[in-house]
Parts: structure tokens; sequence; C-alpha cells
């Protein structure tokens, strides 16, 4: 199991290691289309390269409910159905769910007991929620306005590279 790393940056140092990041997620993903192979590679990038995460993955938008996809960390929910949780509540919304303590979150799905902060991009193909990026952390209040812009940058990129029109038809 990976071990929470406390590390304390500046918010200079922070912006760095993203602006590192989403040039990283750029070459990973700009040269490839295959959104498996891109949720795959985007979610080991930012599970090695972020500190304090246990969790960092996409699930699907599939007939009313959300498919667990490519992932980094414990084993998790295969299904959680839209309006439900945190990832269920961001695909029916289509907004950024940023929880600096899920266990504050009405009707939070535990997927994992050691997750203490979550935050949930939706992903967007022709203006409609086809996935979700998913990251989770034990450390409450770990995700902040600077974390939530460089995610959404980087969440962006993987739908703009990735070929996710089939996915729009079936919702």
């Amino acid at each position: 199991m990976r071990e929470a790393k406390i590390v304390h940056q500046s918010i200079e140092e922070k912006a760095k290691t993203y602006r590192l990041l989403v040039k990283q997620a750029a070459a990973l993903l700009g040269s490839e289309t295959d959104y498996i192979a891109n949720a795959a590679n985007l979610s080991a990038l930012l599970y090695q390269n972020l500190p304090e995460l246990n969790w960092a993955g996409f699930y699907f938008l599939r007939a009313k409910e959300l498919v667990l996809g490519p992932f980094q960390g414990q084993v998790a929910c295969v299904r959680i159905p839209l309006a439900k949780g945190v990832c269920g509540s961001a695909a029916a919304s289509g907004e950024i769910l940023r929880v600096a303590d899920v266990h504050q979150f009405a009707g939070h799905i535990a997927c994992d007991a050691a997750s203490n902060a979550e935050i949930v991009l939706p992903i967007m193909q022709r203006g409609k929620v086809v996935a979700v990026l998913d990251i989770d952390s034990p450390v409450v209040g770990r995700f902040e306005a600077l974390d939530q812009q460089y995610l959404a940058e980087i969440a962006a990129l993987y739908s703009h590279c990735s070929d996710l029109e089939h996915l729009v038809g079936s919702n």
C-alpha cells in the first residue's frame, strides 16, 4: 500500500509542480486517442506525482450510472448511481466537486475507508458528461483552489485528446 507523504509546498512550488504535470500529460496524451489507454496513463501520472493521494482514476457514465475505469490505488466501487456520492453528484451536475472532508458530504460512498478528501472533475464531450476523474486523499482538506485549477486543465486535456464520441450517444 502506498503511504501518504506529508509534503508542505509553497503556492509557487505547487504551481510549478502542476505546470510540469500539465506538460507531461500533454506529451503523454498528445499522440494517443484511445480513451482507456489515456485514462490508464493519466491515472498513473497523477497518482505517482501528486503527494498525499490514495486513489486516482476514472469512472465512465453508462446508462444512468458510473462504471469503474482505469485507476491507481486500492480496489474501488465498480458502479456508482448517478447523483449518488461525490462522483455521482459531480456527474449529475456537470460541476467540479472539491470536498475537504468526505465524511461531512451527505450520501458519501466510502469505497476506501482511508479516503478523507476528494475532488471529482467531470469529463465533458460536446457539452455532456461522459466520465469523471476522481482523486482521493487520506488528508482532510488536501485539495485547494490551485489543485482544482490545474486538475481541471488536465481533465480538459484528457477530453480533448481522447476519442470519447461514442460515449456521448450511449448516455
